[in-house]
């Protein structure tokens, strides 16, 4: 369940597969932008938002949204989204990670 004071969303995907079918429901419609990344290893970058609402599933390693300060790691199977202008900040595991997100403008 999402919560917008935090900008925390956190669900298990079944699959990839899933997750895509997700994005194109029509609860979901929007997320078009549709991408995956190879992200390295780094810590926190700077606190920023973005005009875009993103949500995204993890495919590997692990990948942490920081808003308000409170770190929430994800990982493999899970699901993040952070609404569009939401301040937050980003950090990636020591074995970088993998993500597949999509961007609703």
């Amino acid at each position: 369940m999402f919560d917008p004071i935090s900008c925390e969303l956190r669900q298990i995907a079944a699959s990839e597969t899933e997750f895509l079918a997700k994005l194109e429901t029509e609860e979901q419609h929007g997320y078009l932008a549709i991408e995956t990344k190879a992200i390295a290893s780094r810590s926190a970058n700077e606190g920023h938002g973005h005009p875009y609402a993103v949500r995204g599933l993890v495919l590997a390693g692990a990948f942490t949204v920081i808003q308000n300060q409170k770190p929430t790691t994800y990982r493999p199977g899970e699901i993040f989204a952070v609404p569009a202008g939401c301040v937050h900040s980003e950090e990636v595991g020591a074995e970088g990670a993998q993500i597949l997100v999509g961007r609703k403008y």
